[in-house]
């Protein structure tokens, strides 16, 4: 049996397959009804819900601090918000779906003409059975968002709107979960929990996380793993700001959202283009068929922004099935529970815990008895009747021995050879018990 160190045994397919999808669904279930925001309840019962699971260090950045050239936002309180129509009939109230406000909206209660209202209601005339889902967190105004089918029907007269929301001061909340490796060198994976009932984006993405956190645990782990909840944007640049002395620790980063539906997978590269996790989440989804797909890195999309930006430059890739903006269902109210799928939950898991498995083992070995081939047969790494054919086994370990000169990686080897990173892995661990390769990293 292979050692506590990985490899074909030590990092298997989740032995509960059919139980992992579901519970991972379960989980994002528990999580879509929450009205989170940048700053206020919503992310406390959020962090609530992952701390019932996992263990979180939970930190407060009081409002007003300083995030590099941003400021943290004070906290906000929804309480109710709806429209009557004329006849005093409630035609939206966002009890029932709570994208039906505008996020982060100011206060607002007033009596007013179809003609005003309409100035602060947000449609997708495009697809009109949908609410739109709409934020404007650093412009004060007020709004609502429904279905262009609904606002289409609305009779003239006088409207009256509520908004029963409060601001104030206080602070914004994030989570975070640190399991210790062998080494204090970091692998984090980060989730933003800023938006509201989407269950795609990204509702999907932090309860992928938390399962991972939970598969990793008890491992022997080369790295240390630091899971991050925070909200988006302004949870990232408040975590770069808040740990300068610990971002020097940080040798891969990885974003993750939109885990759920069955598109791509998807994977965009950290600013760098070519570092260790962009090559281990490349080698992950060459494997994944002809619709996955890796894309260069651009300056938008989620927080892999902010931990590329030149002044960090860190290894941060971002991981989804359909890419951000790219499926109809993208921030509207069909991006709902029915969307996600527990058979693309789970194989989101296991692809990012293929890519750790790559990130644990790759290293450079080096050939211990390198002149010519060393004899196989009397150290139980070759069969004693010859002319068979070559098995896989030692197809991967001649691969090793004559690519181990310490200048190539396991994964160097898995992309010239064609053969799995896991045999081949598993090869050199029984290449160093003969005495025939260098030691592992520890």
């Amino acid at each position: 049996m292979d050692d506590a160190r990985g490899g074909s045994d030590a990092w298997p397919v989740p032995a509960d397959p059919g139980t992992l999808g579901p519970r991972i669904h379960a989980r994002a279930a528990e999580l879509y009804p929450v009205c989170r925001s940048i700053a206020g309840p919503g992310l406390r019962q959020t962090l609530d819900i992952i701390g019932r699971e996992i263990a979180l260090d939970r930190v407060e950045t009081p409002s007003g601090s300083a995030a590099h050239d941003w400021t943290v936002p004070r906290e906000w309180t929804l309480r109710s918000a709806w429209i009557r129509d004329p006849s005093g009939q409630c035609v939206l109230d966002a009890a029932d779906n709570n994208l039906h406000v505008l996020n982060y909206s100011i206060p607002f209660h007033g009596r007013l003409p179809l003609e005003e209202l309409k100035a602060h209601v947000f449609t997708l005339p495009d697809q009109p059975e949908l609410i739109p889902y709409r934020t404007s967190y650093y412009q004060p105004r007020w709004g609502f968002c429904m279905r262009h089918a609904d606002f289409e029907r609305l009779p003239e007269g006088e409207y009256e709107a509520c908004i029963e929301a409060s601001h104030g001061d206080g602070a914004m909340s994030h989570g975070e979960h640190l399991i210790r490796g062998r080494s204090d060198r970091e692998v984090v994976l980060s989730a933003h929990i800023c938006h509201p009932s989407l269950a795609n984006d990204n509702c999907s993405g932090i309860a992928v996380l938390v399962e991972l956190a939970r598969t990793l645990a008890g491992r022997d782990l080369r790295h240390s793993y630091r899971f991050l909840f925070a909200p988006g944007t302004i949870g990232a640049l408040a975590w770069l700001s808040r740990n300068q002395q610990g971002v020097g620790r940080i040798d891969h980063g990885l974003i993750v959202s939109c885990l759920g539906d069955g598109g791509g997978p998807t994977y965009k590269r950290s600013r760098r283009g070519n570092a260790p996790i962009d090559r281990a989440m490349a080698y992950v989804l060459a494997a994944q068929g002809p619709s996955a797909r890796c894309v260069e890195f651009t300056p938008d999309g989620y927080d892999e922004r902010q931990y590329c930006s030149p002044g960090y430059d860190l290894p941060f890739g971002s991981f989804q099935r359909s890419a951000p903006g790219s499926f109809p269902e993208y921030h509207t109210s069909a991006d709902n529970l029915d969307f996600i799928r527990p058979e693309h939950l789970a194989a989101s898991h296991d692809m990012i815990l293929q890519a750790i498995e790559i990130l644990e083992e790759d290293h450079c070995p080096l050939n211990l008895c390198p002149m010519g081939e060393p004899q196989l047969g009397r150290r139980n790494l070759y069969g004693t009747i010859g002319g068979a054919g070559q098995s896989s086994e030692i197809d991967a370990i001649r691969w090793v021995l004559n690519l181990a000169d310490g200048r190539h990686s396991l994964l160097d080897m898995a992309e010239r050879s064609g053969l799995r990173f896991r045999d081949l892995a598993r090869a050199a661990r029984r290449l160093h018990a003969a005495d025939l390769l260098s030691a592992p990293p520890r």
